[in-house]
C-alpha cells in the first residue's frame, strides 16, 4: 500500500513536471513564430497558452504585439491594456500602447485632474500588485528590526536610528498595502473596454431608438459605468462623455 501511494505521489510529479516543459515550449514556439514573422501562428499560440495556462503579462504583451503587426489595431490596445492592467510599471508596454493607440481614429483627450490625483495614480502604477506586496512584507521585517533596536540597545543614538527607522518602515508598508490592495481592486473591477467594432453609434438609451449622441471606432477606450443589462452597456470616455452602445461592440479588458 505504501509502495503503491509512492508510486501515486511521483507520478504525479512527474507528470507536473512534463506539464510545465509543455507550457514552455509552447511559449517558445509561440516566440519562434513571432521572431519569424508568422504572426497569424504566434497569435494562435498565445491565445491558446492564456485559455490553457491563465493570465500573463508576458503573453499578453507579445500577443498585443503580434497582433499590432498584423495591423489588427483594437485587439492590439486590448493585449496592452491587459499586460499594462497586470503589470502597470512596465515602460515598454506603456510605450507600445500609446503607439498602438495612435493608430486608433478617435483620439481622445482625457479631462485634467488636480496634481495630487494625477501623483498619486502613478505612484500608485510605478509598480505591480505583486511587488507592492513584496514591498510591504519586506518593510515589515524591516520595521520589527526598527523595533528591536530601539528597544534593546543602550545607546541614545542607536536608539534614535531604530525608533527613526521603525517610523519610516511603517509608513513604508502602511502604504504599500494601500498600493497593493488598489492595484488589486483595479484588476477585479474590470471597468475598462475597448471598442471592437469598426465603428458604434453611441445612444442615448439602451435601445436602437435612441438619439444618436456620437460615433466611436475600433481601438477606442471606453469605461463601463452600468452593467447591468446584458445587451447593451453605458460607457464613459475620458472625456467624460456618456452613452449606451451595444454590448457586442466592446470587449471588457
Amino acid at each position: 500500500m505504501k509502495r503503491m501511494k509512492k508510486t501515486i505521489i511521483l507520478f504525479l510529479l512527474v507528470a507536473g513536471f512534463v506539464q510545465g516543459l509543455m507550457a514552455a515550449a509552447t511559449k517558445q514556439t509561440a516566440d519562434e513564430a513571432y521572431q519569424q514573422n508568422q504572426f497569424e501562428e504566434a497569435i494562435r499560440q498565445y491565445e491558446e497558452l492564456l485559455a490553457t495556462e491563465g493570465e500573463s503579462a508576458d503573453v499578453y504583451y507579445n500577443l498585443g504585439n503580434s497582433y499590432y503587426k498584423s495591423q489588427h489595431i483594437a485587439k492590439a490596445v486590448l493585449n496592452y491594456e491587459r499586460a499594462l492592467l497586470l503589470r502597470p510599471g512596465d515602460a515598454d508596454i506603456r510605450f507600445n500602447l500609446e503607439m498602438a493607440k495612435s493608430k486608433s481614429v478617435d483620439q481622445i483627450v482625457p479631462t485634467t485632474e488636480v496634481f495630487i490625483v494625477t501623483w498619486y495614480h502613478a505612484l500608485v502604477n510605478s509598480l505591480g500588485e505583486r511587488s507592492w506586496s513584496r514591498l510591504a512584507i519586506g518593510s515589515f521585517w524591516l520595521l520589527l528590526a526598527g523595533l528591536a533596536v530601539y528597544l534593546f540597545s543602550r545607546r541614545i543614538v542607536w536608539k534614535k536610528v531604530g525608533f527613526l527607522g521603525a517610523v519610516l518602515m511603517l509608513v513604508v508598508c502602511g502604504c504599500s498595502n494601500l498600493f497593493a490592495h488598489a492595484q488589486k481592486s483595479e484588476q477585479e473591477r474590470r471597468e475598462g473596454a475597448i471598442v471592437m467594432a469598426p465603428s458604434v453609434t453611441v445612444k442615448s438609451t439602451p435601445n436602437e431608438s435612441g438619439t444618436d449622441l456620437f460615433v466611436l471606432h475600433e481601438g477606442t477606450k471606453v469605461f463601463v459605468e452600468d452593467n447591468s443589462m446584458k445587451e447593451w452597456k453605458e460607457v464613459r470616455l475620458a472625456d467624460g462623455k456618456k452613452g449606451w452602445l451595444p454590448a457586442s461592440a466592446i470587449e471588457t479588458i
